[in-house]
Order: structure tokens, then C-alpha cells, then sequence
């Protein structure tokens, strides 16, 4: 599988905070774990940082990346993929 572009992984990193925070037990434990508030992650929603921070949230919980790629419709690996080219 070929590594998805700079803007491919921010997309779909964009995508993946979206879904990470459609779910609340999902989302409370992701702004427990940063350390954000609501506003302060809106700011911040298109960092790299964040996105690529995103990412590794949910690829530290399998269940959450497996959900999350279902959500997608990818496969876990390119949200992997996506956070590696983000931390370039």
C-alpha cells in the first residue's frame, strides 16, 4: 500500500477527528487524554500536530481504530499511513 499525501492525510485525518468525536464515550476520552476543551480543539481542528495526535489516539485503541476505518470506509492501515506521513 502506497503512503497517502500530505493533503490525502490531512483529510483524512480531518475525517477521522470527525468520527472520533461523533461518538461521546470516544470523544470525552480523546479531549481527557489531550487535554482540550471544546473551543481550543475547534482552533486547532486543521494542525498536523492534532491530526497526526488523532490519529495515534485511536491506534493506541484497536477498537477505535477498527471502528473509526469502518466509518471511512478505509482500512486501519491508512489511518497508520496518514498519521506517519503527517509526522514528517
Amino acid at each position: 500500500m502506497s503512503s497517502p499525501t500530505t493533503n490525502d492525510a490531512e483529510a483524512l485525518a480531518l475525517a477521522a477527528l470527525a468520527a472520533t468525536l461523533t461518538d461521546e464515550r470516544r470523544a470525552q476520552r480523546f479531549l481527557d487524554l489531550t487535554g482540550l476543551d471544546a473551543d481550543e480543539l475547534r482552533a486547532r481542528a486543521g494542525e498536523r500536530r492534532l491530526l497526526a495526535a488523532t490519529l495515534a489516539f485511536l491506534e493506541a485503541h484497536e477498537p477505535d481504530l477498527i471502528e473509526v476505518s469502518k466509518l471511512l470506509n478505509v482500512k486501519p492501515e491508512l489511518l497508520v499511513a496518514a498519521r506517519s506521513e503527517l509526522e514528517r
